[in-house]
């Protein structure tokens, strides 16, 4: 039976993390769901965040409080369910005479561990950077005092993947690169037509309900798709990072605040590299095209210099990534002041089948977004189980959250060829899933052909058939970070081998 010939109970526009999210849990209540993302899935948005689960520390300045309670419950919850992708980071923060008085810093620090209910995270700890390894990197005689908290990392688009590869296990059924053209009501039900983007073949498919969760789309896909006007709209917002070589030896993160009330984060990135972001500002572009401006690469490069000892210029960047926020337009004076709280929206004109619409939101409170979601969804589908999401692995976690290194140890017993390094990658990436890639290989030529580094041909196979790869870009910048290492000549063979594998797939289809 096609999708055509199927009477689906949810249809889902846009596969980023809200979309997939809310898949794999109404999925997994047994509701079945189609999901259409014009792109490859978490392409856009959901892979240009600063990949971080957090509370949002700087949102208490904001008296943003339920979001941060709501964000600081999640971080344990999701930490544990994907210890493969995600695990603490120990920020440092350090103080300087344009901070707000050192006790009143102390004091929000301590509501930020207490208000979450926090369980294994350490708390907080007061910092002297003078004889600390985390003030060293730091500019000589400038900082004296500095506090060091907890706060999550995340891969983000790998956390989008997985999503879906869970809903998918679960029945969804997942098209990346397919367009939404048209949504209408018909009766009771939504007839919705979608168009894959490379073939340019379209289809129509009936869903009981329509979730629109398109990202800095969702205005668009209201007024043009489904041809309906609203009065809440988003705000979009870029934020903008920059990747340097690694500018300091130790594991934490750093998190400076500047004269101009914005935060940015230095992070160690990838195990050779320093992530330094974001910058906020409204995006008036289109949300098709978005990219770094000059004077934000040089506002984070002015900024990382005002800190650490070490000076970078625009040479040192090895990589850059902008990324557009849709966030709820409530008027906030600024950028860095809007709410990172997300809206959402029923519209069901009195019976007929319902629309919601997703405004906002950030990545540590997908899941409970995905919940709320579902609960708004409630009424029209009485017979869906009960939330279940919370404390469930996703694919490859299931494994206690302080594993990584003996699942790692054990990757390599179990495949002496690998060597530690090429071990932790793959745990990193698959968890208990890099079993699968590496059956019956003893040695490395088992696993096909190398395309550099230690990206091999049995991975990319499970990147295509597992994970919707289809070109090196899929690959190298969201499926993996491996784009940082290959060179552009690797890169072009990897193109050229997976458009053939395509090719001879399709031939044989």
């Amino acid at each position: 039976m096609t999708a055509a010939d199927r009477i689906f109970d949810l249809a889902i526009i846009g596969g980023g993390i809200n979309g997939c999210g809310i898949a794999r849990d109404a999925a997994g209540r047994g509701l079945s769901v189609f999901l259409a993302e014009k792109d490859d899935i978490g392409g856009a948005t959901s892979s240009w965040s600063t990949k971080l689960f957090h509370g949002g520390l700087r949102y208490l300045e904001y008296y943003e409080f339920r979001l941060v309670r709501e964000a600081l419950i999640e971080r344990e919850a999701l930490l544990e369910a994907m210890p493969h992708i995600a695990w603490p980071l120990r920020f440092v923060l350090p103080h300087h005479p344009g901070l707000r008085p050192w006790w009143l810093i102390r004091l929000g620090l301590f509501l930020y561990d207490s208000l979450g209910g926090r369980k294994w995270l350490p708390a907080t700890d007061n910092l002297d950077l003078r004889w600390h390894e985390t003030g060293k990197p730091l500019k000589q005689g400038m900082f004296r005092r500095g506090f060091e908290y907890s706060d999550g990392w995340v891969q983000d688009s790998r956390l989008v993947v997985l999503n879906a590869r869970d809903a998918a296990a679960r029945g969804a059924e997942i098209r990346p690169r397919t367009r939404v053209t048209r949504a209408e009501r018909a009766g009771e039900h939504w007839r919705v037509t979608v168009e894959d983007v490379e073939s340019g073949v379209a289809e129509t498919i009936t869903a009981r309900a329509l979730v629109n969760a398109g990202g800095p789309w969702v205005a668009e896909i209201l007024n043009n798709a489904i041809g309906l006007n609203t009065p809440d709209k988003v705000r979009l917002v870029r934020g903008s990072h920059i990747i340097t070589r690694r500018l300091f030896e130790h594991d934490r993160a750093y998190i400076f605040q500047n004269s101009d009330n914005r935060i940015i984060f230095a992070i160690p990135y990838e195990g050779d590299f320093t992530l330094i972001g974001t910058t906020d500002r409204d995006h008036d572009a289109d949300a098709d095209t978005v990219a770094m401006a000059d004077d934000e690469r040089d506002y984070l490069i002015e900024s990382a210099n005002g800190y650490f000892e070490q000076q970078i210029g625009a040479e040192d960047i090895v990589w850059s990534y902008a990324g557009v926020r849709p966030l709820y337009d409530d008027g906030a004076s600024s950028a860095t002041a809007a709410t990172r709280d997300y809206v959402l929206k029923v519209e069901d004109r009195g019976g007929e089948p319902p629309l919601l619409n997703i405004f906002g939101g950030k990545i540590t409170t997908y899941r409970r977004l995905a919940e709320a979601a579902l609960a708004k969804l409630a009424p029209y589908f009485p017979a869906a189980k009960e939330a279940w999401t919370r404390g469930v692995a996703m694919p490859g976690g299931d494994f206690p959250h302080d594993g990584r290194a003996a699942l790692t140890q054990g990757l390599m017993a179990a495949y002496p060829f690998l060597g530690e390094r090429w071990a932790r990658r793959l745990v990193t990436t698959y968890g208990t899933d890099a079993r699968a890639i590496l059956t019956g290989a003893a040695r490395p030529e088992d696993l096909g052909q190398r395309f550099g580094h230690d990206l091999t041909e049995a991975e990319v196979i499970w990147l295509m058939d597992r994970e919707w790869a289809r070109s090196a870009q899929d690959v190298l910048w969201r499926r993996t970070k491996l784009g940082l290492r290959l060179t552009d000549e690797d890169a072009a063979r990897l193109d050229d081998w997976m458009r053939d594998r395509r090719a001879v797939a399709e031939a044989a289809a």
